[in-house]
This record gives C-alpha cells, structure tokens and sequence, in this order.
C-alpha cells in the first residue's frame, strides 16, 4: 500500500457540509476530536462507542458548538455480532438515507508481552475489536455507504502494523490484518462510488499511547487536533480520487 502524507491540508469550514459520517472509538482521544472537527466542518456526526456517558459528553460538546445535530450509538466491538451491524445499517438508511463516511478509530492496545506468554484470550479480544469488528461493519454498512455520491471508508493502522515489533504481538498483527482489509475492501470496490483507506495517526498524546509507553513525557507528543488535517482530508471531496493508499498523519 502506498503511503502518503497531507499533513498541511487546510480544510475548507464548509469541507463536510451535508454530510453524515460515523465515528468509532468517538467517546475519547483521536475519536472524540475526529467527530468534533467533523461536526465542525459541517457533518451530522454518529457517535459509535461502548461507554455511553462518554459520547453524551461529546454530544453536548457538539451541541454547545452549534453545530448539527449528532447521533449516538452505544455498541462493544468486543460483543457485537454481524446482526447488531447490519441492525445498525439499516437505522442508519432509514434515518438518513445513505452514509457519507467511516472512521474506523475504535481499538484496544492488548497486552505488551513476549511472543511466548500471549495469551489466548487477549489474542483474539485484539482481533475481534480491531478485525473482525470493523470488518462485519463495513460489510453491513456498504449497500448504505454505496448510496452516498462520494462515501470514504477509512481504518485506523500503526507503524507496527507494516513491521511487526518485538513484545507487541497481538496488537501488531491485527493492524497487520486492518491493512490487507483495507487493500482487499478498496480493490474489490475500486470502480464504486466508495473509496477505502488507511491512517497512520502516528505517536499522539492518548490514553492508548500512554499505556504503551508509561514513561514518555506527554507534551512532547502532538495532539490529536494536531493531526486532524488529514482525517479531513480523507473525509472530504478533496480526496474522492484517492484509494487503496495509507496516510500517515504526522
């Protein structure tokens, strides 16, 4: 998958106009700010989690801004089955009619551990929130997203997503998967209306980050307002043309 950058993309304020986009993982960290810099460029915003307090917080945040009107979908990646999506789908189309855009942000870090003492139970919790989830979503969100005149798929890597790195087993492999997901879903729907991408949101200052590295000085990261140029870009017109490419946001 190529790689590119558009770190300095500056977005028109009127970019999403009109738009509906949903954001997983958007009760905190990169998703929160993703569904806020999307409300504020004009979407209707869905806010996918599975903590329900958390995405009121953002939906009164949006509401406070002025901004449209948002959705909220309480769902664990962790427990949901392909009927819980397609459900979801189908509330989607009835409310609005098609579906202009998916971020795949929702994740889970695992456990950082030796190859050697990975545990079954963590091995799969990684692949079902990070694969299997995002995959039966997309699957039952396509007929709703090939609606839209311009819908754009987008799913959340790593760096250790296109090299594997010591101790970080089971989260390294599943953004492995995301990314051959990612190339199979933009190949296959290469001649649609639907294009499909990946974002490397690289080193940012979230609760995931600080997980993994326990010790780094938070403020010498970026924000994730910081990297939100290209999370736009991948979301607006500008970048209709673009598929089967992996964006790094830093």
């Amino acid at each position: 998958m190529q790689i590119k950058k558009v770190h300095d993309y500056q977005a028109p304020a009127d970019l999403l106009a009109g738009k509906t986009i949903l954001v997983t993982g958007a009760g905190e960290g990169i998703g929160r700010q993703a569904a806020l810099s999307f409300a504020q460029h004009g979407a209707t915003v869905i806010l996918l989690g599975r903590t329900t307090a958390k995405l009121e917080a953002v939906y009164d945040e949006i509401e406070a801004a002025g901004y449209a009107q948002a959705a909220i979908v309480p769902l664990d990646l962790k427990g949901a089955t392909a009927r819980h999506y397609k459900d979801m789908a189908s509330t989607i189309e009835n409310q609005f009619g098609h579906l202009d855009g998916v971020l795949h942000n929702a994740g889970i870090l695992s456990i950082l551990s030796p190859f050697s003492h990975i545990e079954e139970n963590d091995w799969n919790d990684a692949l079902q929130i990070n694969v299997t989830g995002p995959m039966l979503m997309t699957q039952a969100l396509m007929p709703v997203l090939e609606k839209a005149p311009s819908a754009s798929v987008v799913f959340t890597s790593s760096g250790v997503g296109r090299k594997g790195r010591a101790y970080w087993g089971s989260y390294a492999v599943s953004k492995f998967a995301t990314e051959g997901l990612a190339q199979v879903i933009a190949d296959e729907y290469e001649t649609t209306s639907v294009r499909t991408n990946v974002i490397n949101p690289g080193a940012t200052r979230t609760k995931m980050r600080s997980k993994a590295y326990p010790a780094e000085d938070p403020k010498t990261l970026k924000t994730a307002l910081d990297i939100m140029p290209t999370y736009l870009y991948l979301m607006g017109d500008d970048s209709k043309n673009e598929n089967n490419l992996c964006f790094d946001a830093q």
